[in-house]
C-alpha cells in the first residue's frame, strides 16, 4: 500500500475561479461603459504547483495562458492549446528563438539585449512582443527614460515586419495593500503608453480584485490582465480571505493518521521537545512532513483537521510526519483523514500565516514525492 498522504487537484475549483475573477471584470466594466478585458491565466511554476496538464485543462475558457518556462509553454501546445501563450520573461538565448516561432507565442522583452537578440535572429515567422516598462517594480522592465526608445525599435521592426505586434505592460509592486504607490505605477505607464501602444497588460491578482483599482485601468483597444495566485483559491491580499472573494481551493493536501500516541502532562513531543504538554494529550501522527512540502517552521498551532475537525499542530514538523493535538477528537483513529489545507480543512493562506510565509511558496513547494489525484467533476485520476 502506498504511503497515506496526496495532493488533491481540482479542476472543478480551477474552473470556478477563473469564472470568479471573468465575472467581478465583467462587472467592474460593463458598469463603467466598457468591454471585459481578456484574461491571461498564469500557470507559472507547473501553475503553482497544480500541473501543467490540469490548468490546460481547467482554463480552457481563458483567452490566453502565460508562464515563464519555455518547455512548460511547448507541453501546453502539445496537450492542444491552440490560442496565445505568453513567456513572461521573455527568451534567454538565440536558441530559444526557433521554438518561439514555431509554436507562435507572444514574447515580453524587458532589456535591450533581448530585443538585439531577437533582432539579428532569422525567424520563421514574425513574433508578437510586449514591451516592459518598470513603473517601480524595481525587477524587469525598461526605466522611464529608456522605455520610449526600446518601444520604438520594436514599433520599427514591427513595421518592417520582423514582429507581428507591439504592446506595453508593467507589473504592480504593491496592489494588495497601496493604492497610492499603484496609482503612481497606472500614472507613470499611462504617460508612456496611452498614445502609442493598443495593447496594454497591468493587472496582477491583487490588481484584478481590487475594486479601487479597476476603475483606473488604461483604456486600449486590446486589454490584458493577468490574474495567478487567486486561480489557483489562494488570497493575493493579507487582509482579506480567498473565501471573501468566493473562490474555492484547488490543492488539498490530505493525509492520515499512522500512529496514535498518549502523552502524560510535562512530557515534550517531537525533535527537540520544542512542544511539551501542559496535561496528558492524545497526540496523532500524520505521514506528512517537510520532505512532502510542508513547511518545517510551522509552529505549534498552525491549523489542521482530522476527521474535518479543527484541531492544531504540536511539536516541530519531521522529514515525513507532524503530529497534531487530537485530544477532543474522541473517534479519531490510524487511518482518520487529515487535511493540511484545502477542502475540508484549513485554507492554504492561514497555514502560511501561522507559518511566516505565503500561500503561494506552500502551493508550489510540495514535493514530486507527493501523489496528485487530478479531480474532474465525476472522476479522480491518479497521477505519479
Amino acid at each position: 500500500m502506498p504511503r497515506p498522504i496526496s495532493a488533491i487537484i481540482s479542476i472543478p475549483a480551477l474552473r470556478h475561479n477563473l469564472a470568479v475573477v471573468a465575472n467581478r471584470l465583467r462587472d467592474n466594466y460593463v458598469s463603467a461603459g466598457r468591454a471585459r478585458p481578456y484574461i491571461w491565466a498564469v500557470i507559472k511554476a507547473n501553475a503553482y504547483g497544480h500541473g501543467i496538464a490540469p490548468a490546460v485543462q481547467a482554463f480552457a475558457q481563458a483567452d490566453g495562458l502565460a508562464m515563464l518556462d519555455l518547455n512548460e509553454a511547448v507541453h501546453c501546445r502539445k496537450l492542444g492549446w491552440t490560442k496565445p501563450i505568453m513567456l513572461l520573461e521573455g527568451l534567454f538565448t538565440p536558441d530559444d528563438v526557433e521554438l518561439a516561432c514555431r509554436h507562435d507565442f507572444t514574447v515580453v522583452v524587458h532589456s535591450s539585449y533581448q530585443i538585439d537578440m531577437l533582432e539579428v535572429a532569422r525567424l520563421k515567422r514574425p513574433l508578437h512582443i510586449m514591451v516592459k516598462l518598470n513603473t517601480g517594480m524595481n525587477r524587469l522592465g525598461f526605466s522611464h527614460a529608456d522605455f520610449p526608445a526600446a518601444y520604438q525599435k520594436v514599433q520599427a521592426l514591427v513595421e518592417a515586419g520582423l514582429f507581428a505586434s507591439v504592446g506595453a505592460m508593467t507589473h504592480f509592486a504593491r496592489a494588495d495593500d497601496n493604492l497610492a504607490i499603484t496609482m503612481d505605477q497606472l500614472r507613470d505607464f499611462n504617460s508612456l503608453t496611452s498614445d502609442i501602444a493598443d495593447v496594454i497588460s497591468v493587472c496582477n491578482s491583487a490588481g484584478c480584485l481590487n475594486d479601487e483599482i479597476l476603475p483606473y485601468l488604461p483604456l486600449a483597444p486590446e486589454h490584458w490582465v493577468r490574474p495567478g495566485i487567486c486561480l489557483y483559491g489562494s488570497s493575493p491580499f493579507s487582509l482579506s480571505s480567498a473565501e471573501s472573494f468566493g473562490l474555492r481551493p484547488a490543492q488539498t493536501l490530505q493525509a492520515q493518521l499512522i500512529s496514535v500516541q498518549q502523552v502524560e502532562a510535562g512530557k515534550g513531543i517531537g525533535y527537540g521537545h520544542a512542544y511539551t504538554a501542559s496535561s496528558s494529550l492524545r497526540i496523532g501522527v500524520v505521514a506528512c512532513g517537510y520532505a512532502d512540502g510542508y513547511p518545517r517552521h510551522a509552529p505549534s498551532g498552525t491549523p489542521v483537521t482530522v476527521d474535518g475537525v479543527a484541531t492544531t499542530l504540536v511539536g516541530r514538523v519531521s522529514m515525513d510526519m507532524l503530529m497534531v493535538d487530537i485530544s477532543h477528537i474522541k473517534e479519531a483513529k490510524v487511518g482518520s483523514v487529515v487535511v493540511l489545507w484545502g477542502e475540508n480543512g484549513p485554507s492554504v493562506d492561514s497555514v502560511a500565516q501561522a507559518s511566516g510565509t505565503l500561500g503561494y511558496e506552500l502551493l508550489c513547494a510540495v514535493a514530486q514525492r507527493v501523489p496528485r489525484v487530478i479531480q474532474n467533476t465525476n472522476e479522480a485520476i491518479h497521477e505519479k
